[in-house]
């Protein structure tokens, strides 16, 4: 199934919908300000581990990314020093990705991890998933190795090579095909792990 939404001024029923799907524990795809990707209630434990079936990545080793609606959400399920929460606070929502030490309020599913990725992305679409949703949403961008790039930018591709994966396809128009900038700040200073998309205004 496949739900066409509006970044500039997302329908606020149609998110109810999305959300209603995450809720009873769905699988979805849906835009971000990078590339599409994978996303379930971060708290629904066959969701995640479904994610990690299809990526193929053991759960306990994979490196899971939650995406946040605001800095208070993040300093809820991850650990900001100064430094990290000044440059957050610069540079979100954007397309980044900022390794943190997690918290003790992450789920079960989570608790041997000592680090998580966040992403507050600069899209209304996922921004608002999330904030209607009321806690994070796990996130795991779709498969960049095609030959054909038009099998991760264009959603109705998507939805015909990833539908039966998921229980829905968000379209919020062509995505695009540069990930998220990594930036690792468990260390004495923020560390550029993954360069990616935009520009770090430190």
């Amino acid at each position: 199934m496949i739900l066409k939404l509006y970044d500039s001024n997302p329908n606020a029923s149609e998110i109810r919908r999305v959300v209603d799907v995450l809720r009873k524990g769905g699988i979805i795809i849906f835009p971000t300000d990078t590339v599409y990707a994978f996303g379930c209630d971060m708290f629904n434990g066959s969701g995640v581990e479904l994610i990690s079936k299809i990526k193929n990545k053991d759960l306990r080793k994979a490196e899971l990314s939650f995406i946040c609606f605001e800095m208070s959400q993040i300093s809820e399920f991850a650990k900001m020093d100064d430094i990290s929460f000044k440059l957050m606070k610069k540079n979100l929502p954007g397309p980044f990705t900022f390794i943190l030490n997690g918290s003790n309020k992450l789920p079960k599913l989570f608790k041997n991890k000592k680090t998580v990725g966040i992403r507050m992305p600069n899209n209304n679409i996922a921004l608002e998933i999330v904030r209607e949703l009321g806690n994070p949403m796990m996130t795991s961008s779709i498969f960049t190795d095609e030959e054909t790039t038009e099998y991760i930018t264009d959603p109705e591709l998507i939805e015909e090579k990833y539908g039966h994966l998921v229980s829905l396809v968000v379209d919020g128009g062509f995505g695009g095909l540069e990930h998220s900038t990594i930036i690792d700040c468990t260390g004495d200073e923020p560390d550029v792990v993954r360069s990616g998309a935009g520009n770090l205004n430190y």
